[in-house]
């Protein structure tokens, strides 16, 4: 509980991957503890949905997990496919059911489209019928990747790397259907606060391209380190589904390839990065050199400025 009868605001935690969001965020949970809360993370991950894939996606491990409560990790079969609509359904039933008990939501992760479908009313796209998906899959495995993306408009192809099949195939797939395939997704610049289910504040975490690829590559090291290999494999033989394969380095740890696993990561980190600078409402904290705890520090400052405007009394006229 806040010690409030206003429910407490909800906290989002998003940046680039690598830049260590939930290192801050169980640091922002021990500070908040300290003041009689008891603060929930919510997984905004589109990987660590899915159990069997801990170590590829980089989930948190038993020891982080006993300092701060994490839900919606790990509980997709990993053979099942998942869209962003599903998540929302879950996770806005966590979210609401922690507001109602008085406890804050954090909300953590990396994947733009989840984090929305978490936290705002977006309108999100049908699902793609089987017959359609399963016609989009014949016709990569048949032509190619390259050929199919090379058949997607000019415009999308700005927008969708040429190497991404989920992406190509979902473009693929939303043209075949009607709809527009722009990545909103990936941004849209609407004004988060504006939009927002439950009041919160939204902190994306930034570092420089230097440290993060330091980051990132000691990251991709302990993943190999760990078995990312033999856990891809294990996912391959149970019938990984394709929005599960989309985890960063499900094929090249099968081959070694850790030179690959890096660069995607990097690319991917570019995405998040240019989806924080898009979207409007989200309050940018550089790391700078600062560990988790001054980072969380820095958090806590910002959700106690944000919570004392949103209470403070408003005169008439």
């Amino acid at each position: 509980m806040t010690g409030s009868s206003q429910p407490p605001l909800l906290v989002a935690i998003a940046g680039p991957t690598g830049v260590g969001k939930t290192g801050v965020a169980i640091e922002l949970a021990g500070l908040l503890r300290k003041r009689g809360e008891d603060p929930v993370a919510i997984n905004c991950d589109s990987i660590q949905v899915y159990e069997g894939l801990s170590i590829l996606s980089g989930a948190p491990g038993p020891m982080e997990r006993a300092e701060l409560e994490h839900r919606l990790t790990g509980f997709v079969p990993v053979d099942e496919e998942f869209s962003a609509g599903r998540y929302a359904r879950r996770a806005r039933e966590e979210i609401d059911g922690l507001l109602a008990e008085g406890r804050r939501p954090l909300v953590v992760g990396g994947t733009g489209l989840y984090q929305r479908a978490a936290l705002s009313e977006m309108d999100l796209r049908p699902p793609v019928p089987p017959e359609t998906r399963a016609e989009v899959d014949a016709e990569i495995e048949r032509d190619g990747l390259e050929a199919v993306y090379a058949r997607l408009p000019e415009s999308t192809r700005a927008s969708v790397h040429g190497n991404d099949r989920l992406r190509v195939a979902r473009a693929t797939e939303l043209l075949r259907m009607g709809e527009d395939p722009a990545p909103d997704h990936e941004g849209g610049g609407e004004l988060w606060t504006a939009q927002l289910r439950h009041p919160g504040v939204i902190f994306g975490i930034t570092e420089s391209d230097e440290v993060l690829r330091t980051r990132i590559e000691a990251r991709v090291e302990e993943m190999a380190a760990h078995g990312a290999d033999q856990e891809a494999r294990l996912a391959a033989a149970a019938g990984a589904s394709r929005t599960a394969r989309a985890a960063i380095g499900f094929e090249e740890f099968q081959r070694g390839d850790l030179e690959t696993v890096v660069r995607k990561h990097l690319r991917y980190g570019k995405r998040q990065m240019t989806w924080l600078r898009r979207t409007g409402g989200v309050t940018v904290i550089e790391r700078s050199g600062r560990d988790d705890a001054e980072v969380a520090a820095a958090l806590l400052e910002a959700v106690d400025r944000a919570e004392g405007a949103l209470h403070e009394p408003r005169e008439d006229g």
